[in-house]
């Protein structure tokens, strides 16, 4: 049995924000009070950049009350804040780099910090992991545990990221609306919509559901796993057009041709942030353009942009659930087993009827590494996926509930 530690939890999150972050850190603050090897929860401002500015709560304090997790657990975005900051590598031997971690571990010492639980996407798991391995080098008696969060559903080894769900919900949804709306006219007409994903598409995926719910979807989905041909997409849309006049086609952000260059590169800035990503947007406004050239029929582009992410009113209550549960998973093992430098994750053990269990893998094989949409749920054309993908997808949708509401509008929590 692995020994007990007996000490203070810290919590943080980092990377773009979901519906169901927050869920996650109710889930972790739920284990870690319940807990009697752990005296107080804390939580991170702004991630690992407010560890190391020492701005950091009490989140016994600040959620101790079962209303307050509950509202927490319906309450979109990061609560705690995120940042983007890429930690150095103190392998490259740098006095400054090592001063960095060294700095890291005196905060966790101050506050007497035994469990330390971080809540993110690939580049978040990068710090889980270069943080654990400074722990294992140089001996600090601390666990440490990643968390999944991403919309784009792109970690290896979990069958799918907690956020994925109500985002992948929240696409489905808008997408049979916009269906509908473009539907009321006899004028031809292209509709394109740009969805979040620059290196997998799950999220451009969650578009098509519809079509095995309803017969009603989009007519083309793009997504990043295939290259982008245009003569391939001019010969799509003029079938398309002849099928019916009001023509909807959902692509991811991140398309790109054979030789690698983004479809949104001709309207987009230049640049890229410090994990090395280009920004992203503009490939639906490339592709109107290039359609109004081609045909000259009405066109318009739609980028769902910043709602995908954090549509708190429409989440998916299976998402919001196992949110939490693999939150307090991660406490469990942290305290229980002695797990550290691993991320949790789900392992789905039937989809009808759907059922997942938690479980957890090292984080150094998951971080900077991307989960693709796999072959077989992309048609042979490359311009839809296939009903094994949407039933992959529907049962992380599932489930109705609803935030609570003031004078008309959601009442979210605030920290």
């Amino acid at each position: 049995m692995e020994k007990i530690l007996k000490g203070n939890a810290i919590v943080g999150q980092s990377g773009g924000p979901t519906t169901a972050i927050n869920a996650t850190l109710a889930g972790v603050v739920r284990g870690a009070l319940a807990n009697k090897n752990i005296g107080k929860v804390f939580g991170m401002r702004n991630g690992i950049e407010g560890l190391l500015d020492r701005r950091i709560i009490d989140l016994g304090e600040s959620l101790g009350s079962s209303e307050r997790l509950y509202m927490l657990e319906r309450t979109p975005a990061a609560a705690l804040g995120s940042c983007r900051l890429k930690l150095p590598s103190f392998e490259s031997g740098s006095d400054t780099d090592i001063a960095v971690y060294e700095r890291i571990f005196r905060v966790l010492a101050e506050y007497d910090i035994r469990y330390f639980f971080y809540i993110g996407g690939n580049d978040s798991m990068d710090t889980v992991a270069k943080i654990a391995k400074f722990a294992d080098n140089f001996g600090y008696d601390i666990r440490i545990i990643g968390i999944p969060k991403t919309i784009d559903n792109d970690l290896l080894y979990t069958d799918h990221t907690p956020g994925y769900g109500s985002a992948a919900k929240y696409v489905a949804t808008t997408m049979q609306e916009i269906i509908r709306d473009c539907a009321v006219y006899t004028t031809k007409a292209v509709t394109i919509v740009e969805i979040m994903g620059r290196d997998a598409g799950w999220l451009t995926a969650a578009a098509a559901v519809g079509s095995v719910i309803n017969g009603e979807a989009p007519d083309l989905v793009y997504l990043p796993e295939r290259a982008f041909d245009m003569d391939e997409f001019y010969a799509s849309v003029e079938k398309a057009l002849k099928r019916h006049p009001n023509v909807v086609i959902a692509v991811s952000e991140g398309i790109r041709f054979a030789d690698g260059r983004y479809v949104c590169e001709s309207t987009q800035s230049t640049g890229t942030d410090v994990f090395g990503h280009k920004p992203l947007s503009g490939a639906a406004k490339t592709l109107e353009l290039a359609i109004k050239l081609k045909f000259g029929c009405k066109v318009r582009s739609v980028e769902l942009n910043l709602p995908q992410r954090c549509a708190g009113h429409l989440f998916s209550k299976t998402d919001i659930d196992e949110s939490v549960a693999i939150g307090k998973e991660a406490v469990r093992v942290a305290v229980e087993e002695g797990v550290s430098g691993d991320m949790m994750i789900f392992e789905r053990a039937s989809n009808d009827p759907y059922f997942c269990t938690v479980s957890h893998k090292k984080v150094a094989n998951i971080a900077n590494m991307v989960k693709r949409v796999p072959d077989e749920y992309i048609n042979e054309e490359g311009n839809f996926v296939t009903r094994e993908c949407c039933e992959y997808i529907l049962p992380l949708i599932e489930g109705e509930d609803s935030p609570m509401y003031s004078r008309g509008i959601p009442s979210y929590i605030i920290l």
